[in-house]
């Protein structure tokens, strides 16, 4: 356990980056660069899960990428549809990383499929947003 005030410090570091990589996700999609638009959008709701993580836990976010497991931990109700939808994008990470999976990932990613995935992106982010305090 931490400090009260070094949870709310946390959790603000963690929300700001979220902001921030979400406009980046914008920006980057508009600009058609498809693969880290996507990459961007798994920061996105790996950044609003660890500040509900801290919500919840009132401590440190774990150092684990694992979107599913930290909504396990954050103690966020998902549906199946949902759980399927963060084990999709834990792969954009991966993608995102290592160059020997990049290849793949940025002949993948065109603009259907990102049209595929932003608008997901988007409704989870809203949803963990609001989750919040």
């Amino acid at each position: 356990m931490i400090n009260q005030s070094s949870v709310r410090k946390s959790i603000v570091f963690w929300k700001n980056g979220m902001a921030y990589d979400y406009k980046t996700m914008l920006s980057l999609c508009k600009s058609k660069r498809y693969s880290a638009c996507l990459f961007f959008g798994y920061l996105v709701l790996e950044k609003a899960l660890k500040a509900l993580v801290i919500e919840k836990t009132k401590d440190y976010a774990p150092r684990i990428h694992n979107l599913r497991r930290l909504a396990e931990l954050a103690r966020i109700t998902l549906s199946p549809d949902e759980l399927d939808f963060l084990s999709i994008v834990n792969e954009f990470n991966m993608a995102g990383r290592y160059p020997e999976e990049k290849f793949d990932f940025y002949k993948l990613c065109n603009k259907t499929y990102a049209d595929k995935f932003l608008p997901k992106i988007k409704k989870m982010h809203k949803r963990l947003c609001l989750l919040m305090k």
